[in-house]
């Protein structure tokens, strides 16, 4: 019951609604009528979601299926360009040009998406060991 309070008063227009109600019986009967339907739809939603990402998952095409690995991807060549490469341009510039200034590269977008990258890849892991995967 405490979700379905939750979503009522999440909608303030639905809470006004209730509160002009005087009857207590009456109040209460609408407003489990009116969760009941706002958590059919939130379930409808969630439905539809999963139907979209299993049909993307099952396409053959990389830029279709990929798009999840290919974030992967995205954060493992910041990574490196963060770690192996601007290390390697400093090192030249120090040689070659000395006094140049290095750019500044913000790290704090990259780890905002790496690190629950690889929760979950450590989460998917784990239901292997156990079994639990497909």
């Amino acid at each position: 019951m405490a979700v379905a309070i939750s979503l009522i008063t999440a909608a303030p227009i639905i809470a006004n609604l209730l509160d002009s109600i005087p009857y207590p019986y009456a109040k209460a009967k609408v407003a489990a009528s009116a969760n009941a339907q706002l958590i059919a739809m939130h379930q409808a939603g969630d439905s539809a979601q999963l139907d979209v990402n299993a049909a993307e998952a099952a396409n053959p095409s990389l830029f279709v299926s990929g798009w999840r690995p290919a974030v992967g991807w995205v954060c493992v060549l910041g990574l490196l360009v963060q770690i192996v490469g601007y290390p390697l341009m400093g090192w030249g510039l120090s040689i070659w040009s000395p006094g140049t200034p290095m750019p500044q590269i913000d790290t704090s977008t990259l780890m905002g998406l790496l690190v629950p990258m690889l929760g979950l890849g450590a989460y998917r892991t784990f239901e292997k060991v156990k079994g639990v995967a497909r």
